[in-house]
């Protein structure tokens, strides 16, 4: 892998370094709360304008056709810049990609340009009650109806639900476990939604309850039936690269790194988070190789997906550890809390350590 950079990419890393520099806006509120949630969409309006929302993506749906380096080269100024997270991310990291691979020409000029706007943020409805990360064991179902479906059952822990306008989920519409289920696009405008409360009283995923809404079959995405298949590729992009870009930790690890400062036991315990931060940099640049080259990564993105999660935790873990009482005030708390998860979403470490063993080791169940 050549890991030098071509003279246009560097040539974007300085135009993305020094637009974010002027512009990152400082202190936004929470995204959880209403009044958060509508400044970070105008966050994401203000990087529509600038075509930095999506860069990867074609200009017809709000990109600058960027390459998949080019796109890893933004993440990385992103999040050294400190500019805020996206409430776009269950749209433009995990059904984008499912969007423009199994979805109509007509649903992607409809739906991704007003995700890449923000004028559309899509709320993730996977886990149900008796089907977290056992999915194909999830029991919401779709009935038919005169040009459409209508939709029943509850969702929970539904990513940004709690202020999103529309959702994206599995529901049963025949057969059993993995069979007959199909994947479903909705607004939320009819769904009833109860916000669920974090440890820090914020409302960063809620319920979903469906008592027959409808949804036309212009918003099924793919074949009636294959919604499996399809959901497999969303969740490739939420436990690969996608979601948490390797920009996100490197920059972590730098501020862990500034923090550690004078005591040395603690600044190598930071150094070796920082050198885990950079081994996953190189690591996903070469799975953007690949893809470029025409590979799939497939079930190995449940190693990335265990290694990222758990050195999130580690370094918050630390940064905890030097802290002390004075983590309280400082964004690292909120940081530690939001990482005591990363070994459950996207899938619970538990069963991303199965896929490997079955799924890349070939090992027997």
């Amino acid at each position: 892998m050549d890991l030098d950079f071509s003279e246009a990419e560097q040539a974007f890393r300085a135009e993305v370094r020094a637009w974010l520099a002027a512009h990152v806006p400082q202190d936004l509120p929470s995204m959880d709360t209403a009044e958060g949630f509508e400044a970070h969409r105008r966050w994401e309006a203000e990087l529509t304008e600038a075509r930095l929302s999506v860069v990867s993506w074609s200009r017809e749906y709000g990109g600058r056709d960027a390459s998949l380096i080019e796109w890893l080269i933004f993440e990385e100024e992103y999040w050294a810049a400190g500019a805020p997270a996206r409430v776009t991310q269950n749209g433009i990291f995990l059904l984008a990609p499912t969007l423009m691979r199994f979805g109509t020409p007509e649903q992607r000029q409809d739906l991704l340009p007003r995700m890449a706007r923000a004028d559309d943020v899509w709320a993730q409805a996977w886990s149900e009650p008796e089907a977290g990360s056992d999915l194909a064991a999830l029991t919401s179902r779709a009935e038919r109806d005169d040009g459409g479906w209508r939709l029943y059952g509850h969702k929970t822990w539904s990513s940004r639900a709690a202020f999103a306008s529309h959702g994206f989920g599995l529901f049963r519409t025949g057969g059993e476990r993995h069979h007959g289920l199909t994947y479903f696009l909705f607004p939320l405008d009819e769904v009833t939604v109860r916000p669920i409360a974090q440890l820090d009283g914020e409302h960063g995923f809620a319920e979903l309850f469906f008592d027959g809404v409808f949804v036309p079959d212009s918003m099924v995405l793919g074949q009636v039936g294959e919604g499996w298949r399809i959901a497999m590729a969303t969740t490739s992009s939420e436990r690969g690269l996608a979601l948490r870009s390797p920009g996100r930790f490197l920059a972590t690890a730098d501020r862990l790194v500034r923090l550690a400062t004078g005591d040395p036991v603690l600044a190598d315990r930071a150094a070796r988070c920082w050198i885990d931060a950079e081994a996953y940099r190189l690591h996903t640049f070469g799975v953007a190789h690949r893809l470029l080259s025409g590979a799939e990564i497939g079930p190995a993105t449940s190693m990335g997906k265990v290694f990222w999660s758990e050195l999130d935790l580690r370094m918050h873990a630390l940064a905890m550890e030097i802290l002390g009482e004075r983590a309280a005030a400082t964004p690292w708390l909120d940081g530690f809390l939001f990482s005591l998860a990363g070994p459950i979403y996207a899938g619970t470490n538990e069963i991303q350590r199965n896929i490997v063993a079955e799924r890349v080791l070939g090992l027997p169940r």
